[in-house]
């Protein structure tokens, strides 16, 4: 019962700003609702509507090609730089501060900037590229590179994941190290058999982390390309629930987008709970 009374400020706060408007939201995808007047009950019309919706698949494809490819590429970049700030080089110190600072500046302020840098005409990754003779693509306006510039983009804010890998690196007891070299690992055995499992734990926070921020993606894309850019190829499923929220006033469809949204983070974190039984080590753990 004290234990109760210590968190119950908390339990307030859950249950009016996150159980109540929830519950509010799953009442709503099962109306009609424009914010002005009071809601109508339409049973599943907005769920039937999902269904014929080419938008929704539109939306729910590229996200889910999005996730497919910025999440591991990411992980494995950021896996990459935290083993080189780990290792004994010139200026760690700054290189990690370097790598971290990014994370650090607003993503409205990131989407300006890099919509900028994306310019065909006037950016700098053109202008880098055509130093070396390269042409670069119209990043922003052709439909085959707006999805490729969102996912180079994701590199963007890897300063975060570097962080975690690399407290999780710093764990490795020295022993293990030490006696796989004394049993002739090589480097990349050490990885494989040392590094990897130790910080599996590292590694399984991370990927449920960036589950839940591929698919919640918003701030960036939609300074940059408002309405998905050309033929849409770059109109991600939060952007469509902002739009049918704010800008057409259909708050009920919305409401059932947001419990679609909800289900497809679940099922996939619930998946990567599932693998981390086999997969992941705990230092410690009763077996």
């Amino acid at each position: 019962m004290r234990g109760l009374i210590w968190i119950s400020p908390w339990l307030i706060g859950f249950c009016a700003f996150t159980l109540a408007p929830a519950a509010y939201s799953a009442y709503l995808s099962c109306c009609q609702f424009n914010g002005m007047r009071s809601p109508v009950f339409t049973g599943g019309e907005n769920w039937r509507t999902l269904a014929d919706d080419p938008l929704f698949w539109k939306v729910l494809e590229n996200t889910a090609v999005y996730a497919a490819i910025a999440l591991p590429i990411g992980s494995v970049i950021a896996l990459g730089l935290a083993l080189l700030l780990n290792a004994p080089i010139p200026g760690r110190s700054l290189w990690r501060a370097v790598i971290f600072a990014p994370t650090l500046v607003p993503l409205v302020a990131v989407g300006m900037v890099w919509a900028w840098m994306f310019n065909a005409r006037y950016g700098l990754i053109n202008a880098a590229l055509a130093t070396v003779g390269v042409s670069g693509p119209n990043w922003l306006n052709d439909p085959q590179w707006t999805m490729p510039s969102m996912i180079l983009l994701s590199l963007w804010s890897l300063g975060a994941t570097v962080v975690i890998y690399l407290a999780g690196l710093q764990e490795v007891p020295i022993e293990l190290y030490e006696a796989a070299h004394l049993d002739g690992a090589g480097a990349w055995h050490r990885l494989i058999n040392v590094t990897l499992p130790m910080v599996s734990p590292a590694i399984f926070f991370n990927l449920v982390v960036g589950i839940i921020f591929v698919w919640q993606i918003f701030a960036v894309p939609y300074v940059m390309l408002p309405g998905g850019g050309p033929q849409r190829n770059a109109y991600f499923f939060t952007v469509y629930l902002y739009d049918l929220a704010f800008n057409y006033h259909r708050f009920g469809y919305a409401s059932a987008l947001a419990w679609v949204q909800l289900l497809v983070i679940l099922l996939l974190t619930l998946f990567a709970f599932r693998l981390s039984r086999r997969l992941v080590f705990y230092r410690g753990a009763l077996r």
